[in-house]
C-alpha cells in the first residue's frame, strides 16, 4: 500500500501535474496541502476520473487540504485539528481505512509556516504543533496503524536545510519548532524517510526565488510520521524529486511511503 503527501500549491493550477503523477506513481491514498480553493472549485471530476475518491476541506485563496483514496474511507474522523474551536484555517484532515493489517488512520497536515517569527504567527505555529502532539498521543493509544503526513514546515535537523546558518532564525528551523517536532517523535513515532535513509541528502521543497531549484537550495519539510504498528510494516519511503523539474511545478514534491498491507473496501 502506497501513501503519499504533496503540497500542491494551488490545485486548480496544477491539476494536470497531479493527474499525470497519479497515473505514474499509482498511490492508494494521497493527502494534499495548499489546495487554495473551496470545495465547489475543487477539480473533483479530473481526480475522480483518475480513480480517486475525494474528501476536501477547502478555504478561499489560502490553505486547504484534501484526501484522495482508491476506496472510500470507513469514516472521516476529523476535518479540523481538535483543541481550538476558534481556529478557522483549513489545515487538517483525518480518516480511517480498512486494510489487510487492520484499521489504518491517515492524517493530512498543513502545519503553519510561522514566519515572521517575531509576530503572532509563530505562537500560532507552536500552538498548532502542541495540539498535533496531543492528537497523536490520543491516536497512538488506539494501538493501530497510524500515519501522519504533510507539509510540517519544519526542518528537523541542519542536514535538512541547504544553509543551516542562514536559516537558523527562520521559523522552520528555530529551536522551538524542532523541539516540538522531536516531541512528536518522543511519543514513539518514526520519521519514515530518515529511518530508511539516515544520512541521505534529500529535500522536498525548493523556493521559486533565486534559482533555488537549479542550485539545489532546498529544504526537507514534508514528512511522514508513523506509529510503531505502522513502522513495523514500513517497506519503503521516497521523494519524487523529478516533479519539481516539470512545467509549472509546485515548489514542493510528493513524499511517499509503502506499508506491507493492502487497502480494502470498507
Amino acid at each position: 500500500m502506497k501513501i503519499a503527501t504533496w503540497n500542491i500549491n494551488s490545485i486548480r493550477k496544477r491539476v494536470g501535474n497531479l493527474a499525470d503523477w497519479l497515473k505514474r506513481a499509482n498511490p492508494d491514498v494521497v493527502v494534499l496541502q495548499e489546495i487554495k480553493c473551496q470545495e465547489p472549485q475543487f477539480p473533483r471530476l479530473e481526480i475522480e476520473s483518475a480513480g480517486y475518491k475525494c474528501e476536501v476541506i477547502g478555504q478561499k485563496t489560502f490553505n486547504g487540504v484534501a484526501l484522495l483514496s482508491r476506496v472510500p474511507p470507513i469514516e472521516v474522523t476529523a476535518r479540523a485539528l481538535p483543541g481550538d474551536d476558534t481556529d478557522e484555517q483549513s489545515r487538517y484532515v483525518e480518516a480511517k481505512f480498512a486494510t489487510s493489517a487492520g484499521p489504518l488512520r491517515v492524517a493530512g497536515i498543513y502545519l503553519p509556516n510561522g514566519n515572521p517569527a517575531n509576530t503572532e504567527k509563530f505562537p500560532y505555529k507552536l500552538g498548532f504543533m502542541r495540539r498535533l502532539r496531543e492528537r497523536a498521543a490520543l491516536l497512538l493509544g488506539e494501538e493501530e496503524l497510524l500515519v501522519m503526513g504533510g507539509d510540517y514546515n519544519v526542518c528537523p535537523t541542519d542536514r535538512d536545510v541547504y544553509d543551516p546558518a542562514g536559516w537558523a532564525d527562520d521559523a522552520l528551523c528555530r529551536p522551538e519548532s524542532r523541539s516540538a517536532f522531536r516531541a512528536m517523535l518522543n511519543l514513539g513515532m518514526t520519521d519514515a524517510y530518515r529511518t530508511l535513509h539516515p544520512s541521505e541528502h534529500a529535500y522536498s521543497f525548493w523556493d521559486y526565488q533565486a534559482g533555488a531549484w537549479n542550485k539545489d537550495n532546498g529544504l526537507r519539510i514534508d514528512h511522514w510520521l508513523l506509529s510503531p504498528q505502522a513502522t513495523d510494516r514500513l517497506r519503503a519511503c521516497g521523494i519524487d524529486k523529478a516533479e519539481r523539474g516539470r512545467a509549472e511545478p509546485s515548489d514542493h514534491v510528493p513524499v511517499w511511503c509503502e506499508l506491507d498491507a493492502e487497502l480494502l473496501k470498507a
